[in-house]
């Protein structure tokens, strides 16, 4: 009887510890924030135009072998300080080459500071000699953006979704890719991502004029994500410095160092930024908060004001949409001003998001009475870029996802780009996709190109649409 009695104990203390994780991780987030009237009185679409060319010159970076070698050219540029941040990096061919350039960077005294996200770096850099062999430099310092704390379940869904990489006052890059195989070089991986990215220059750097870039307003988002109490260092460099392990890892990048030099020397030498970018108007970055609890949607709202400015189209990519009422009444209002307005995401089948495509299934009707125009893509490999036109002269990109974990829950970064030529060219890249893609009719009735041939998803999927839709209903605004 005593038996049976502490079995009894035993199981009501574990769920009594389920429910307590549970509800913890869900509680600072049910009840999704409004933009405040501070925000709104702030905020002027204005201000995104400007009348006289700017100093920031732009370059979109549309594929995954162009944003290895942009990186790492950008990248040996460095003369003072490098700024890398990730929400994913994981060890691979990619990853290597960009640590051997950072670690090459640190030798000749350049400060490194380097921000990953804190789930992300415990699963997939805890425990690698190859990023012990980078920290456990003096001129470099990793950060985690709210580490993983069991105790504080509601602590663990803040997620940094940032990914750029700052130079001195030379330049960024800034978008969706994280930072690994699948978005990077053309090296081999599991699955293979498309993605966007954009390459900031500031073609007055080392001047007097060099603040009037919009580095300016990145260093101030730094800074602050930065600086937050939650985040905590990855390994102090003493403690691992000196194992045989970490040390023949430093050994293996410093040789790959020399071997990039080797074959790609044209991204090690000189290189003129102003002859490989276009021109802009003005460039500026928008931002979500930036602490780890539930998030006034600043990023979200900031977007549909500048598409409510739009006078004849608005073109919006996103790997998802997960959309809650105010989202969705806020396409609405996009849609009665604008006719021309299209959105275009991963279709169930070519997507890899089984939450969200979970998601798209069961609220699919309510994002085709938004009133857009909704094409689902359909290459056969999965689009993570996200970014907005806005007629012929806003070109936006950068991390935000169209679903409420971007808008409520996550740090969020997008690049919001006046220029003509840019918006051109978006526009021309957003074209050629949407080619690839079904326009949808209603919830079963597509119009399909006759080129494309939709992946049959197996029965075990389409079950796994269903059930996730069904449990995760109550709790989407963490999709």
């Amino acid at each position: 009887m005593k038996g049976r009695c502490k079995k009894k104990k035993t199981i009501i203390i574990i769920l009594c510890v389920i429910i307590y994780m549970i509800a913890g991780a869900i509680a600072p987030f049910v009840l999704q924030k409004d933009v405040s009237e501070k925000f709104k009185n702030q905020f002027d679409v204005n201000e995104f135009y400007g009348d006289d060319i700017s100093v920031d010159r732009a370059k979109i970076i549309e594929t995954n072998a162009e944003a290895l070698s942009e990186r790492l050219r950008l990248l040996d540029k460095a003369k003072e300080k490098i700024v890398f941040a990730s929400y994913d990096l994981r060890d691979g061919e990619s990853t290597r080459d960009t640590l051997a350039v950072l670690l090459a960077k640190a030798e000749e005294g350049v400060k490194i500071q380097i921000l990953i996200d804190g789930i992300n770096s415990l699963i997939r850099m805890e425990g690698r000699n190859i990023f012990y062999a980078l920290s456990s430099h003096p001129n470099v310092e990793i950060k985690l953006y709210n580490p993983l704390k069991i105790l504080q379940p509601w602590k663990t869904q803040g997620r940094m979704h940032d990914k750029y990489i700052l130079v001195d006052d030379l330049g960024y890059i800034l978008g969706g890719r994280n930072a690994h195989d699948s978005f990077i070089g053309g090296y081999e991986a599991k699955a293979t991502n498309i993605d966007r990215e954009v390459l900031i220059y500031n073609s007055a750097h080392g001047t007097e004029k060099s603040k009037e870039n919009s580095i300016t307003e990145l260093e101030a988002y730094i800074d602050e994500v930065w600086n937050l109490k939650e985040n905590e260092l990855f390994h102090n460099g003493e403690t691992v410095s000196d194992k045989p392990k970490v040390k023949k890892e430093r050994e293996f990048l410093i040789d790959r160092y020399a071997e990039l030099q080797r074959q790609w020397q044209e991204l090690f030498g000189e290189y003129n930024y102003e002859d490989n970018t276009l021109v802009t108007n003005k460039v500026s970055i928008l931002s979500n908060p930036t602490h780890i609890y539930g998030k006034e949607p600043w990023v979200f709202y900031s977007l549909v004001e500048l598409m409510n400015n739009a006078e004849d189209t608005v073109r919006i990519y996103s790997p998802y949409a997960v959309l809650d009422d105010y989202m969705l009444n806020s396409l609405r209002g996009i849609s009665k001003n604008i006719k021309d307005f299209k959105l275009v995401i991963n279709s169930v089948e070519n997507g890899d998001n089984l939450f969200a495509s979970s998601d798209y299934i069961r609220n699919k009707k309510k994002i085709i009475d938004t009133g857009a125009s909704i094409y689902e893509y359909d290459s056969g490999v999965s689009t993570h870029g996200k970014s907005v036109a806005v007629d012929d002269d806003i070109s936006i990109i950068g991390s935000f996802n169209f679903d409420m974990r971007s808008t409520y829950v996550s740090t969020e970064l997008m690049v919001v780009i006046n220029s003509y030529e840019l918006t051109k060219e978006l526009k021309e890249n957003m074209e050629r996709m949407k080619k690839d893609s079904r326009k949808v009719i209603n919830e079963n009735i597509y119009e399909t190109p006759d080129h494309i041939e939709v992946n049959k998803a197996n029965p075990v999927k389409r079950f796994l649409w269903w059930f996730l839709g069904l449990i995760m209903s109550p709790f989407r605004f963490l999709v």
